[in-house]
Protein backbone atom coordinates (compact mmCIF):
# COMPACT_ATOMS: atom_id res chain seq x y z
CA UNK A 1 0.00 0.00 0.00
CA UNK A 2 1.71 3.37 -0.68
CA UNK A 3 0.25 6.23 1.79
CA UNK A 4 1.18 9.53 1.01
CA UNK A 5 1.03 11.65 4.79
CA UNK A 6 -0.43 15.35 4.80
CA UNK A 7 0.17 16.52 8.52
CA UNK A 8 -0.89 20.12 8.74
CA UNK A 9 -1.24 21.91 11.81
CA UNK A 10 -1.11 25.62 11.01
CA UNK A 11 -3.00 26.43 7.87
CA UNK A 12 -3.64 24.85 4.68
CA UNK A 13 -0.51 25.53 2.84
CA UNK A 14 1.77 24.32 5.19
CA UNK A 15 1.89 20.34 4.44
CA UNK A 16 4.91 17.38 5.64
CA UNK A 17 4.88 14.76 3.45
CA UNK A 18 5.91 11.72 5.37
CA UNK A 19 7.36 8.80 4.16
CA UNK A 20 5.15 5.81 5.26
CA UNK A 21 6.68 2.57 6.52
CA UNK A 22 4.73 -0.73 5.29
CA UNK A 23 6.72 -2.62 4.80
CA UNK A 24 10.25 -3.58 6.23
CA UNK A 25 12.43 -6.68 6.21
CA UNK A 26 9.65 -8.32 4.09
CA UNK A 27 7.13 -7.93 6.92
CA UNK A 28 3.81 -6.94 5.62
CA UNK A 29 2.45 -4.38 8.39
CA UNK A 30 -1.15 -4.41 6.39
CA UNK A 31 -1.56 -7.79 7.69
CA UNK A 32 -1.20 -6.30 11.64
CA UNK A 33 -4.68 -4.83 12.99
CA UNK A 34 -3.72 -2.60 16.15
CA UNK A 35 -6.64 -2.05 18.98
CA UNK A 36 -6.08 -0.62 22.37
CA UNK A 37 -7.09 -2.46 25.16
CA UNK A 38 -6.83 -0.16 28.34
CA UNK A 39 -4.98 2.80 29.72
CA UNK A 40 -3.24 3.62 33.19
CA UNK A 41 -2.89 7.24 33.94
CA UNK A 42 -0.55 7.89 37.09
CA UNK A 43 -0.53 12.09 38.34
CA UNK A 44 -1.85 13.76 35.13
CA UNK A 45 -3.74 16.91 35.10
CA UNK A 46 -6.52 16.10 37.90
CA UNK A 47 -5.57 12.19 37.71
CA UNK A 48 -3.53 11.26 40.57
CA UNK A 49 -4.62 7.37 39.42
CA UNK A 50 -7.22 6.03 36.73
CA UNK A 51 -7.69 3.08 34.96
CA UNK A 52 -9.87 1.93 31.96
CA UNK A 53 -10.85 -0.99 30.12
CA UNK A 54 -11.93 0.07 26.61
CA UNK A 55 -13.77 -2.43 24.99
CA UNK A 56 -17.21 -3.14 25.78
CA UNK A 57 -18.47 -6.64 27.23
CA UNK A 58 -21.31 -6.77 24.73
CA UNK A 59 -20.55 -10.36 22.64
CA UNK A 60 -20.98 -10.18 18.36
CA UNK A 61 -20.02 -6.34 18.03
CA UNK A 62 -16.44 -6.08 15.93
CA UNK A 63 -16.40 -2.34 17.15
CA UNK A 64 -15.47 -0.87 20.44
CA UNK A 65 -16.78 2.11 21.48
CA UNK A 66 -16.22 4.10 24.57
CA UNK A 67 -17.72 7.29 25.85
CA UNK A 68 -16.79 8.78 29.06
CA UNK A 69 -18.91 10.99 30.89
CA UNK A 70 -18.75 13.17 34.29
CA UNK A 71 -18.91 16.55 36.28
CA UNK A 72 -16.68 19.17 34.88
CA UNK A 73 -13.22 19.19 35.61
CA UNK A 74 -13.17 15.50 36.65
CA UNK A 75 -10.77 13.63 34.24
CA UNK A 76 -12.70 13.46 31.03
CA UNK A 77 -10.23 15.80 29.06
CA UNK A 78 -6.94 14.13 30.36
CA UNK A 79 -8.19 10.50 28.83
CA UNK A 80 -8.32 12.42 25.41
CA UNK A 81 -5.02 14.07 25.85
CA UNK A 82 -3.14 10.81 27.25
CA UNK A 83 -4.29 9.49 23.52
CA UNK A 84 -2.84 12.39 22.18
CA UNK A 85 0.60 11.55 24.13
CA UNK A 86 0.32 7.99 23.14
CA UNK A 87 -0.11 9.46 19.27
CA UNK A 88 3.03 11.78 19.21
CA UNK A 89 5.26 8.84 20.98
CA UNK A 90 4.25 6.53 18.14
CA UNK A 91 4.80 8.58 15.62
CA UNK A 92 8.51 9.89 16.79
CA UNK A 93 7.49 13.43 17.29
CA UNK A 94 8.32 16.03 20.11
CA UNK A 95 5.76 16.07 22.79
CA UNK A 96 5.12 20.13 23.00
CA UNK A 97 6.14 21.70 26.50
CA UNK A 98 2.29 22.10 27.98
CA UNK A 99 2.65 18.41 28.78
CA UNK A 100 5.10 19.40 30.85
CA UNK A 101 2.11 21.33 32.70
CA UNK A 102 -0.24 18.23 32.89
CA UNK A 103 1.96 16.59 35.58
CA UNK A 104 0.91 16.94 38.61
CA UNK A 105 2.62 19.73 40.77
CA UNK A 106 3.63 17.72 44.10
CA UNK A 107 4.62 14.62 41.56
CA UNK A 108 8.22 14.52 40.36
CA UNK A 109 6.50 12.73 37.14
CA UNK A 110 3.40 11.63 35.51
CA UNK A 111 3.29 7.87 34.44
CA UNK A 112 1.39 6.09 31.14
CA UNK A 113 0.65 2.51 30.28
CA UNK A 114 -1.28 1.47 27.25
CA UNK A 115 -2.28 -1.98 26.33
CA UNK A 116 -2.77 -2.68 23.12
CA UNK A 117 -4.49 -6.21 21.19
CA UNK A 118 -2.20 -6.91 17.87
CA UNK A 119 -3.45 -9.40 15.35
CA UNK A 120 -1.39 -10.60 13.25
CA UNK A 121 -3.85 -11.91 10.51
CA UNK A 122 -1.61 -13.70 8.15
CA UNK A 123 -0.65 -16.04 11.08
CA UNK A 124 -3.85 -15.53 12.81
CA UNK A 125 -2.09 -14.75 16.02
CA UNK A 126 -3.16 -12.20 18.77
CA UNK A 127 -0.88 -10.60 21.39
CA UNK A 128 -1.00 -8.40 24.22
CA UNK A 129 1.41 -5.82 23.72
CA UNK A 130 2.04 -2.85 26.35
CA UNK A 131 3.85 0.23 26.34
CA UNK A 132 5.10 2.10 29.10
CA UNK A 133 6.49 5.97 29.58
CA UNK A 134 6.84 8.48 31.96
CA UNK A 135 6.79 11.68 31.82
CA UNK A 136 8.67 14.57 33.43
CA UNK A 137 9.62 18.86 33.08
CA UNK A 138 12.48 20.19 33.13
CA UNK A 139 13.83 23.75 32.85
CA UNK A 140 14.85 24.76 29.53
CA UNK A 141 18.23 25.37 28.30
CA UNK A 142 18.85 29.43 27.74
CA UNK A 143 21.65 28.56 25.00
CA UNK A 144 18.98 25.62 23.67
CA UNK A 145 17.39 26.04 19.90
CA UNK A 146 13.67 26.47 21.63
CA UNK A 147 12.30 27.08 18.18
CA UNK A 148 10.20 23.71 18.88
CA UNK A 149 8.86 25.09 21.93
CA UNK A 150 6.74 27.98 21.32
CA UNK A 151 4.23 28.09 23.62
CA UNK A 152 5.93 30.64 25.98
CA UNK A 153 6.49 28.02 28.76
CA UNK A 154 9.66 27.83 30.44
CA UNK A 155 9.89 24.38 31.49
CA UNK A 156 9.85 21.36 28.67
CA UNK A 157 8.51 17.66 29.02
CA UNK A 158 11.46 15.00 28.97
CA UNK A 159 9.80 11.13 28.11
CA UNK A 160 11.95 8.54 30.23
CA UNK A 161 11.74 4.73 31.50
CA UNK A 162 10.16 3.69 28.09
CA UNK A 163 9.00 -0.18 28.60
CA UNK A 164 7.67 -2.28 25.55
CA UNK A 165 6.33 -5.75 26.42
CA UNK A 166 4.08 -8.47 25.73
CA UNK A 167 2.13 -11.53 26.28
CA UNK A 168 0.13 -14.14 24.40
CA UNK A 169 -2.14 -17.16 24.79
CA UNK A 170 -0.87 -20.74 23.17
CA UNK A 171 -2.88 -23.93 23.51
CA UNK A 172 -5.30 -21.83 25.86
CA UNK A 173 -2.37 -21.20 28.73
CA UNK A 174 -1.81 -17.18 28.97
CA UNK A 175 2.05 -16.56 28.26
CA UNK A 176 3.38 -14.45 30.87
CA UNK A 177 4.54 -10.73 29.89
CA UNK A 178 8.08 -10.63 28.46
CA UNK A 179 9.95 -7.59 28.15
CA UNK A 180 11.70 -6.78 24.78
CA UNK A 181 12.81 -3.26 25.43
CA UNK A 182 13.64 -1.69 28.74
CA UNK A 183 15.13 1.34 28.62
CA UNK A 184 15.20 1.84 32.44
CA UNK A 185 18.91 1.20 32.81
CA UNK A 186 22.17 3.02 33.52
CA UNK A 187 22.95 5.90 31.23
CA UNK A 188 25.68 3.51 29.77
CA UNK A 189 23.35 1.11 28.52
CA UNK A 190 21.18 1.67 25.69
CA UNK A 191 18.34 -1.12 27.05
CA UNK A 192 17.56 -4.29 28.60
CA UNK A 193 16.96 -7.47 28.71
CA UNK A 194 20.94 -8.29 27.26
CA UNK A 195 19.24 -11.08 25.27
CA UNK A 196 16.65 -9.05 23.41
CA UNK A 197 19.49 -6.34 22.83
CA UNK A 198 21.32 -8.79 21.27
CA UNK A 199 18.57 -10.38 18.84
CA UNK A 200 17.06 -6.69 17.85
CA UNK A 201 20.83 -4.51 17.84
CA UNK A 202 23.40 -7.36 17.87
CA UNK A 203 27.04 -6.89 19.27
CA UNK A 204 28.25 -3.92 17.85
CA UNK A 205 29.72 -1.67 19.73
CA UNK A 206 29.86 2.00 17.74
CA UNK A 207 25.91 1.02 16.92
CA UNK A 208 25.73 1.46 20.81
CA UNK A 209 27.66 4.15 20.97
CA UNK A 210 25.48 5.66 18.30
CA UNK A 211 22.24 4.52 20.25
CA UNK A 212 23.46 6.69 23.48
CA UNK A 213 23.58 9.46 21.66
CA UNK A 214 20.17 9.45 20.13
CA UNK A 215 18.71 8.47 23.54
CA UNK A 216 20.01 11.68 24.84
CA UNK A 217 18.93 13.57 21.80
CA UNK A 218 15.45 11.83 21.93
CA UNK A 219 15.10 13.16 25.88
CA UNK A 220 16.08 16.21 24.39
CA UNK A 221 13.84 17.19 22.24
CA UNK A 222 10.84 15.87 23.69
CA UNK A 223 10.72 12.48 21.85
CA UNK A 224 10.65 8.73 22.38
CA UNK A 225 13.51 7.10 22.37
CA UNK A 226 11.67 3.44 21.87
CA UNK A 227 10.10 4.61 18.96
CA UNK A 228 12.88 6.94 17.60
CA UNK A 229 14.13 6.74 14.04
CA UNK A 230 17.27 5.61 15.14
CA UNK A 231 16.35 3.35 16.98
CA UNK A 232 13.87 1.74 14.27
CA UNK A 233 16.29 1.82 11.41
CA UNK A 234 18.77 0.01 13.92
CA UNK A 235 16.52 -2.88 14.75
CA UNK A 236 15.39 -2.97 10.66
CA UNK A 237 18.86 -3.64 10.06
CA UNK A 238 20.26 -5.74 12.46
CA UNK A 239 17.29 -7.53 13.97
CA UNK A 240 17.25 -11.43 14.22
CA UNK A 241 13.60 -11.73 15.29
CA UNK A 242 11.50 -11.26 12.62
CA UNK A 243 8.58 -11.29 15.35
CA UNK A 244 9.65 -8.62 17.60
CA UNK A 245 10.42 -6.20 14.45
CA UNK A 246 6.50 -7.18 13.72
CA UNK A 247 5.14 -5.72 17.04
CA UNK A 248 7.58 -2.43 17.21
CA UNK A 249 6.56 -1.67 13.25
CA UNK A 250 3.29 -2.76 13.69
CA UNK A 251 2.71 0.29 16.67
CA UNK A 252 4.49 2.65 14.53
CA UNK A 253 2.21 2.20 11.57
CA UNK A 254 -0.94 2.18 14.20
CA UNK A 255 0.45 5.79 15.98
CA UNK A 256 1.34 7.27 12.34
CA UNK A 257 -2.07 6.54 10.30
CA UNK A 258 -4.45 4.52 12.24
CA UNK A 259 -4.58 7.04 15.61
CA UNK A 260 -6.42 10.15 15.64
CA UNK A 261 -6.81 12.53 18.24
CA UNK A 262 -9.80 15.37 17.67
CA UNK A 263 -9.52 17.69 20.86
CA UNK A 264 -11.07 21.02 21.70
CA UNK A 265 -8.58 22.97 19.67
CA UNK A 266 -10.73 21.50 16.66
CA UNK A 267 -13.61 23.38 17.95
CA UNK A 268 -11.83 26.56 18.49
CA UNK A 269 -11.11 26.20 15.11
CA UNK A 270 -14.04 26.20 13.55
CA UNK A 271 -15.12 28.37 15.41
CA UNK A 272 -12.75 31.39 13.74
CA UNK A 273 -14.03 29.99 10.54
CA UNK A 274 -10.97 27.58 10.17
CA UNK A 275 -12.16 23.89 9.24
CA UNK A 276 -10.00 21.26 10.47
CA UNK A 277 -10.48 17.92 8.02
CA UNK A 278 -9.55 15.45 9.34
CA UNK A 279 -9.34 11.49 7.09
CA UNK A 280 -8.28 8.93 6.17
CA UNK A 281 -8.69 8.13 2.28
CA UNK A 282 -7.93 4.55 0.70
CA UNK A 283 -8.16 3.93 -2.86
CA UNK A 284 -7.14 1.17 -5.07
CA UNK A 285 -3.78 0.31 -2.66
CA UNK A 286 -3.34 3.88 -2.02
CA UNK A 287 -4.00 5.78 0.89
CA UNK A 288 -4.28 9.57 1.96
CA UNK A 289 -3.68 10.86 5.61
CA UNK A 290 -4.13 13.47 8.19
CA UNK A 291 -5.62 16.58 8.17
CA UNK A 292 -5.69 19.63 6.82
CA UNK A 293 -7.04 23.45 7.44
CA UNK A 294 -8.60 24.84 5.32
CA UNK A 295 -10.21 28.68 6.18
CA UNK A 296 -13.84 29.54 5.32
CA UNK A 297 -13.69 32.88 5.32
CA UNK A 298 -12.26 33.69 1.98
CA UNK A 299 -10.65 30.73 0.02
CA UNK A 300 -7.38 28.80 0.92
CA UNK A 301 -4.76 27.66 -1.27
CA UNK A 302 -3.66 24.05 -0.67
CA UNK A 303 -0.62 21.87 -2.65
CA UNK A 304 -1.42 20.45 -5.90
CA UNK A 305 -1.17 16.98 -4.63
CA UNK A 306 -3.94 17.61 -2.60
CA UNK A 307 -6.31 18.43 -4.27
CA UNK A 308 -7.60 15.49 -6.09
CA UNK A 309 -7.52 14.05 -1.75
CA UNK A 310 -9.86 16.66 -1.17
CA UNK A 311 -11.95 15.87 -3.66
CA UNK A 312 -12.29 12.56 -3.40
CA UNK A 313 -12.53 13.10 0.43
CA UNK A 314 -15.86 15.11 0.43
CA UNK A 315 -17.62 12.78 -2.33
CA UNK A 316 -17.10 10.00 0.44
CA UNK A 317 -18.69 12.11 3.21
CA UNK A 318 -21.44 13.52 0.84
CA UNK A 319 -22.74 10.06 0.79
CA UNK A 320 -23.03 9.88 4.53
CA UNK A 321 -24.03 13.57 4.79
CA UNK A 322 -26.96 13.94 2.96
CA UNK A 323 -28.52 11.19 5.24
CA UNK A 324 -27.23 12.66 8.40
CA UNK A 325 -28.49 16.09 7.86
CA UNK A 326 -31.13 15.52 4.70
CA UNK A 327 -30.58 17.01 1.45
CA UNK A 328 -27.34 18.98 2.44
CA UNK A 329 -23.92 18.14 0.58
CA UNK A 330 -20.83 19.95 0.26
CA UNK A 331 -18.89 21.08 -3.05
CA UNK A 332 -15.50 22.32 -3.82
CA UNK A 333 -14.93 25.19 -6.11
CA UNK A 334 -11.58 25.06 -7.38
CA UNK A 335 -10.33 28.98 -8.44
CA UNK A 336 -7.55 27.83 -10.29
CA UNK A 337 -3.75 27.35 -9.71
CA UNK A 338 -1.88 29.87 -7.08
CA UNK A 339 1.73 29.27 -6.14
CA UNK A 340 1.97 28.39 -2.43
CA UNK A 341 4.54 30.66 -0.64
CA UNK A 342 7.15 28.24 -0.98
CA UNK A 343 6.92 28.58 -4.43
CA UNK A 344 5.02 24.91 -5.54
CA UNK A 345 2.31 24.69 -7.48
CA UNK A 346 -1.20 24.53 -5.31
CA UNK A 347 -4.45 25.48 -5.95
CA UNK A 348 -7.04 27.88 -4.49
CA UNK A 349 -10.41 26.60 -3.43
CA UNK A 350 -13.43 27.50 -1.70
CA UNK A 351 -15.76 24.83 0.56
CA UNK A 352 -19.93 25.75 0.02
CA UNK A 353 -22.55 24.10 1.22
CA UNK A 354 -25.69 23.01 -0.58
CA UNK A 355 -29.55 22.18 0.05
CA UNK A 356 -32.67 22.81 -2.14
CA UNK A 357 -30.94 23.58 -5.00
CA UNK A 358 -29.63 26.63 -3.57
CA UNK A 359 -25.33 27.01 -2.27
CA UNK A 360 -24.35 28.87 -0.27
CA UNK A 361 -20.45 29.28 1.64
CA UNK A 362 -19.58 27.18 4.25
CA UNK A 363 -19.10 29.92 6.36
CA UNK A 364 -22.46 30.36 6.68
CA UNK A 365 -23.69 27.42 7.87
CA UNK A 366 -24.27 26.16 11.83
CA UNK A 367 -20.71 25.23 14.00
CA UNK A 368 -22.61 21.89 14.73
CA UNK A 369 -22.77 21.23 10.66
CA UNK A 370 -19.10 22.24 10.47
CA UNK A 371 -18.02 19.78 13.48
CA UNK A 372 -19.71 17.34 11.98
CA UNK A 373 -17.74 17.60 8.63
CA UNK A 374 -14.65 18.07 9.94
CA UNK A 375 -15.19 14.28 11.84
CA UNK A 376 -17.45 12.68 9.32
CA UNK A 377 -14.57 10.97 7.36
CA UNK A 378 -12.27 9.59 10.80
CA UNK A 379 -16.09 8.28 11.64
CA UNK A 380 -16.66 6.47 7.91
CA UNK A 381 -13.39 4.74 8.64
CA UNK A 382 -14.34 3.64 11.97
CA UNK A 383 -17.50 2.16 10.75
CA UNK A 384 -15.35 0.36 8.20
CA UNK A 385 -11.60 0.05 9.52
CA UNK A 386 -10.56 -2.27 12.14
CA UNK A 387 -7.58 -1.20 12.76
CA UNK A 388 -8.80 2.31 12.77
CA UNK A 389 -8.71 4.12 16.68
CA UNK A 390 -10.21 7.85 16.73
CA UNK A 391 -10.50 9.91 20.25
CA UNK A 392 -12.45 13.15 20.60
CA UNK A 393 -12.66 15.14 22.99
CA UNK A 394 -16.56 16.86 23.52
CA UNK A 395 -18.19 14.61 20.47
CA UNK A 396 -21.35 16.26 21.28
CA UNK A 397 -20.47 20.21 20.49
CA UNK A 398 -23.02 21.40 18.37
CA UNK A 399 -24.54 17.98 17.19
CA UNK A 400 -28.06 17.78 17.63
CA UNK A 401 -28.50 15.08 20.56
CA UNK A 402 -31.02 12.72 18.94
CA UNK A 403 -28.80 12.69 15.99
CA UNK A 404 -25.54 11.71 17.92
CA UNK A 405 -27.35 8.80 19.49
CA UNK A 406 -28.20 7.31 17.25
CA UNK A 407 -25.14 8.02 15.21
CA UNK A 408 -23.07 5.92 17.97
CA UNK A 409 -26.01 3.35 18.46
CA UNK A 410 -25.40 2.43 14.53
CA UNK A 411 -21.55 2.79 15.21
CA UNK A 412 -21.63 0.32 17.98
CA UNK A 413 -24.05 -2.38 16.36
CA UNK A 414 -22.55 -2.50 12.49
CA UNK A 415 -19.19 -0.71 12.92
CA UNK A 416 -15.52 -2.60 12.54
CA UNK A 417 -12.98 0.38 14.10
CA UNK A 418 -12.67 1.85 17.57
CA UNK A 419 -14.09 5.04 19.34
CA UNK A 420 -13.49 6.69 22.41
CA UNK A 421 -15.30 10.13 22.90
CA UNK A 422 -16.14 12.43 25.85
CA UNK A 423 -19.67 14.27 26.03
CA UNK A 424 -21.74 15.73 28.26
CA UNK A 425 -25.14 14.88 26.63
CA UNK A 426 -26.52 11.84 27.65
CA UNK A 427 -28.44 10.70 25.08
CA UNK A 428 -25.74 7.84 24.26
CA UNK A 429 -26.97 6.52 27.50
CA UNK A 430 -29.84 5.82 25.73
CA UNK A 431 -28.41 3.99 22.72
CA UNK A 432 -25.45 2.56 23.58
CA UNK A 433 -25.26 -0.67 26.09
CA UNK A 434 -23.72 -0.30 29.83
CA UNK A 435 -20.24 -1.70 28.50
CA UNK A 436 -20.13 1.42 26.22
CA UNK A 437 -20.11 3.74 28.81
CA UNK A 438 -17.80 4.76 31.72
CA UNK A 439 -18.00 7.95 34.34
CA UNK A 440 -15.35 9.72 36.16
CA UNK A 441 -15.65 10.20 40.06
CA UNK A 442 -14.55 12.52 42.12
CA UNK A 443 -12.01 10.84 43.83
CA UNK A 444 -8.95 11.48 41.76
CA UNK A 445 -7.40 8.42 42.96
CA UNK A 446 -9.68 6.16 41.73
CA UNK A 447 -10.64 8.64 39.04
CA UNK A 448 -12.56 6.29 36.26
CA UNK A 449 -15.22 3.17 37.26
CA UNK A 450 -18.24 1.61 35.16
CA UNK A 451 -21.45 1.49 36.76
CA UNK A 452 -22.37 -1.35 38.48
CA UNK A 453 -25.53 -3.31 39.89
CA UNK A 454 -27.26 -2.02 36.14
CA UNK A 455 -29.64 -4.34 35.00
CA UNK A 456 -30.91 -4.74 31.59
CA UNK A 457 -34.42 -3.27 32.19
CA UNK A 458 -32.41 -0.32 33.80
CA UNK A 459 -31.84 3.10 31.97
CA UNK A 460 -28.73 4.13 32.26
CA UNK A 461 -29.23 7.76 31.78
CA UNK A 462 -31.74 7.97 34.49
CA UNK A 463 -29.84 5.53 36.49
CA UNK A 464 -26.66 7.93 36.21
CA UNK A 465 -28.78 10.53 37.05
CA UNK A 466 -30.30 8.57 40.55
CA UNK A 467 -26.61 8.01 41.19
CA UNK A 468 -25.75 11.47 41.47
CA UNK A 469 -28.58 12.43 43.86
CA UNK A 470 -28.30 9.33 46.14
CA UNK A 471 -24.21 8.02 45.57
CA UNK A 472 -25.43 4.11 44.96
CA UNK A 473 -22.14 3.33 43.64
CA UNK A 474 -18.87 2.88 45.56
CA UNK A 475 -17.46 6.17 44.24
CA UNK A 476 -19.15 9.51 44.13
CA UNK A 477 -19.44 10.31 40.77
CA UNK A 478 -20.71 14.10 41.53
CA UNK A 479 -19.52 16.62 43.54
CA UNK A 480 -22.69 18.22 45.29
CA UNK A 481 -23.48 21.18 44.44
CA UNK A 482 -26.62 23.52 46.68
CA UNK A 483 -28.78 25.75 44.58
CA UNK A 484 -29.31 28.04 47.26
CA UNK A 485 -25.40 28.91 47.84
CA UNK A 486 -25.62 28.83 43.98
CA UNK A 487 -28.54 31.80 43.59
CA UNK A 488 -26.67 33.16 47.18
CA UNK A 489 -23.28 33.62 45.50
CA UNK A 490 -24.87 34.68 42.36
CA UNK A 491 -26.54 37.44 44.20
CA UNK A 492 -23.40 38.76 46.36
CA UNK A 493 -21.51 38.67 43.07
CA UNK A 494 -24.17 41.18 41.34
CA UNK A 495 -24.13 43.06 44.73
CA UNK A 496 -19.85 43.75 44.21
CA UNK A 497 -20.16 44.32 40.81
CA UNK A 498 -22.39 47.04 41.58
CA UNK A 499 -20.29 48.62 44.26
Amino acid sequence: MDILAFLCYTDASSFDFGNAVTEQGGIALKNATVRVESIEIKNFKNVGYGYLHFESSKKGYQSSILGLYGQNGSGKTALIDAMELLKLALSGRSVPSYFADYIQVDSAASSMKYEFKVQNLSEQSTYSVFYEVSLRREEEDAEQNIAQFTDNTKYKVTLFDEVLSYSYECDGKKIRMSPVIDTRTADDVVFIPAAKYRALIGKDRGVATKLLAAKQIARSTSRSFLFSKDLLDTVRENCTEDFHRFLMESLVLFGNFELFVINTANTGLISMNTLPLAFNYAENGKAAIGNILIGLNEPSVIPEKAVSIVYKVIDSMNIVLKQLVPGLTICVKDQGAQLLPNGTPGHRIQLTSGKNNKEIPLQYESEGIKKLISILQLLIVVYNNPSITVAIDELDSGIFEYLLGELLRILAEKGKGQLIFTSHNLRPLETLEKGCIAFTTTNPNNRYIRMSNVKASNNLRDFYYRDIILGEQSELVYEPTNNSEIALAFREAGVRNAT
